[in-house]
């Protein structure tokens, strides 16, 4: 596996990103404000299915209405990581911290579109079960964020 990950770095993008003064620089600007992005998409409902805020604003209404801005999110985040993520391949293959956003992210990301995302579409208010969701999905996401956030102080 370890061939792999030197191959991604040895590409001619991730040489572009890594040899760049500016652009990995700007590509991580733009992976945080598409983590603002996800965080915010993610928080106002699962928030809401926790009863917190927007009680007058039905679940479901909600979830659809910001239905776009997760997607969206989530491929600003896919797209900005993964150029990164060619920038630093070898580093990436020997931090624990980038074993466990990969292991989590996953999870996350079929958790958030196959029981989250159904659930809140069709979630009339808040309930013990909608509870359970938004709370396995604020951890799944906070596990996801906080290991790539430690990507960066951990060699």
């Amino acid at each position: 596996m370890l061939a792999f990950f030197e191959w991604c770095e040895a590409t001619a993008l991730g040489q572009l990103v890594r040899d760049s003064l500016w652009l990995f620089p700007v590509i991580e600007s733009v992976h945080l404000l598409g983590l603002c992005l996800l965080g915010g998409s993610l928080l106002v409902v699962d928030l809401r299915m926790l009863g917190f805020g927007l009680k007058r604003q039905p679940v479901a209404e909600l979830a659809r209405a910001i239905q776009p801005w997760l997607v969206a999110s989530v491929l600003v985040m896919f797209l900005t990581g993964s150029l990164q993520f060619l920038s630093e391949a070898v580093k990436c293959y020997y931090n624990p911290s980038f074993w466990v956003k990969m292991t989590t992210l996953p999870i996350a990301l079929l958790f958030t579109f196959r029981v989250r995302q159904p659930f809140a579409l069709s979630a009339t208010d808040t309930s013990a079960k909608s509870r359970v969701v938004a709370v396995t999905s604020l951890a799944l996401w906070f596990t996801v964020a906080a290991a790539g956030r430690w990507i960066g102080f951990s060699s």
